[in-house]
């Protein structure tokens, strides 16, 4: 018998978490045991032949490449969608500064809206004391006493005075269009929509949903509120 035979002591395995953790702390032991890496295989997918390590990172630095580049290209839309808002936005501010009126101004405004924003329908009620709404809706530019009964389906929004897209009810629509909307987005006008409010209308339904961007609305609704605000001054001084 060997004199070392009967006397050796046997190791305990190390378990998967001591394994886990010096992996962990020498992320360079493949690089030292090349061979061994080479070797290992993992199941690449349920019912699929088993891969390599180094075949099942690259799919998984391939697939994170490939969400890192959607994510990506949809920073870039957005980015170019915020800079088309901006381009409009300053379009329609010269517009408006190259004209001396509030009707010249409104003409402009309304001009924009369908050119630049692609508004299929939009009105801008504007409050009046003692004015009649009109029946049906005629024109772009409406005007209205804001303590009139006919406002009545506006009331929540008028409360809020904040920018609101979604469905549009009859109620409203009749108002304010004579053709057929069946989403719309609603602008104030003024602090507590004060001084009227924009609406902007679609024939289709899912166009103004609750999710769309407000931000560049209220902005939209701060440019006509000076555009509106000035002309009125402008009236009250001559």
């Amino acid at each position: 018998m060997s004199p070392h035979e009967g006397s050796a002591e046997v190791t305990a395995p190390f378990t998967e978490s001591e394994i886990a953790d010096y992996l962990h702390s020498h992320p360079d032991f493949f690089e030292r045991h090349a061979s061994l890496l080479l070797g290992l295989k993992l199941p690449h997918g349920v019912g699929s032949v088993a891969v390599s390590l180094v075949e099942r990172q690259v799919s998984m630095l391939r697939q994170r490449n490939g969400e890192l580049d959607r994510q990506l290209k949809d920073l870039v839309a957005v980015a170019k969608f915020n800079d088309a808002l901006v381009e409009k936005i300053h379009r329609l501010a010269i517009r408006f500064m190259r004209q001396r009126d509030v009707s010249g101004r409104l003409e402009q405004f309304e001009t924009s809206l369908k050119d630049d924003f692609s508004a299929e329908h939009a009105a801008l009620v504007l409050f009046e004391p003692g004015a009649a709404p009109d029946s049906p809706p005629l024109g772009f530019v409406q005007r209205i006493d804001r303590k009139n009964a006919a406002l009545k389906p506006f009331a929540a929004f008028l409360r809020a005075a904040r920018p609101r897209c979604g469905p549009i009810t009859e109620h409203q629509r009749m108002l304010v269009f004579s053709s057929d909307i069946a989403s719309a987005a609603l602008v104030p006008l003024g602090d507590g929509a004060q001084l009227g409010f924009l609406v902007i209308g679609s024939k289709d339904p899912k166009h103004f949903h609750p999710g769309k961007r407000m931000d560049y609305l209220g902005r939209l609704g701060e440019l006509v509120e000076v555009a509106v605000e000035s002309g009125q001054s402008d009236i009250d001084r001559s």
